[in-house]
């Protein structure tokens, strides 16, 4: 069997998540039976909403060793991880944030084109309203090759993320426009030993697939993307493992395996399942 975890989880620390301990997630995590998490507090630079203080980072791996501490005996392991919004000229700042801290696990992500945070409802419409489907097909995938290519990052957040509020706009066009333009960017992601994150939220927001879709993770596969971890995306206490299941026996329908992260080198988390 897979191990059941959940790589993908916003404490307190994420400006956009509700103020949940990461003690409360560790608590719940076990409720839940799930065997190791990931806290991924997300990191954005130049958006007035994300501001830290500067001792942050410090405060953010003290509460997570103090977890560890606590929750580790009880069976629980935790990691200590960051979502990091990738923005065209801000290589330079993520490097020193992820070369500086222990973190063991880096996940990549687009959030923002344009000025506009294409995963928000409310800002959303700003950048799909004013481009053709052509247009957000060329400039999304074309930032998420620099961002691949930046080597900064251990793996790709919701790969297909333009899909959660781009159907409002464009229906289930925008559902195929990966096609010929991803495959070069999940072979680069297979040549740099890259991981790709299936994530769950996208059940919880309407969407029938995960993030990304089944059709994404067979090129994935074909591409020679070997390891994949698996994340709800918890912003509320509530939403901690949601579909997890599902997307381990995704994995083992393509027979893939479920990978964890100790300090940015990945290892199994089990045999998939026969």
């Amino acid at each position: 069997m897979q191990k059941r975890t959940d790589y993908h989880i916003h404490p307190d620390f994420s400006p956009d998540a509700d103020k949940v301990k990461i003690r409360d997630y560790c608590h719940r995590a076990l409720a839940l039976q799930i065997e190791e998490i990931c806290f991924t507090t997300h990191f954005e630079f130049n958006r007035p909403y994300f501001s830290f203080p500067p001792d942050w980072l410090d405060n953010y791996f003290a509460e997570i060793g103090q977890a560890q501490a606590e929750f580790t005996q009880q069976g629980l392991r935790i990691k200590a991880g960051i979502e990091i919004g990738y923005q065209r000229g801000c290589e330079k700042e993520i490097e020193n944030i992820v070369t500086q801290h222990p973190f063991d696990y880096v996940l990549g992500a687009i959030h923002h084109m344009a000025g506009y945070s294409i995963a928000s409802l409310a800002e959303s419409p700003g950048y799909f309203g004013s481009r053709d489907l052509k247009t957000v097909r060329q400039e999304y995938f074309a930032l998420l090759a620099e961002a691949v290519k930046s080597g900064l990052f251990d793996a790709i957040a919701h790969l297909d993320i333009y899909t959660r509020y781009g159907i409002r706009h464009f229906g289930n066009d925008i559902l195929t426009i990966h096609r010929g333009i991803v495959e070069p960017i999940l072979q680069e992601m297979a040549k740099r030993n890259m991981g790709l994150e299936i994530n769950t939220s996208s059940l919880s927001r309407g969407l029938k697939e995960f993030h990304p879709s089944k059709e994404v993770i067979a090129l994935a596969k074909k591409a020679g993307i070997k390891i994949f971890t698996v994340g709800s995306d918890a912003h509320k206490l509530e939403e901690l493992g949601r579909h997890i299941d599902e997307a381990l026996a995704l994995l083992d329908e393509f027979g893939l395996v479920n990978h964890v992260f100790t300090r940015h080198v990945a290892s199994l988390s089990g045999p998939p399942s026969p």
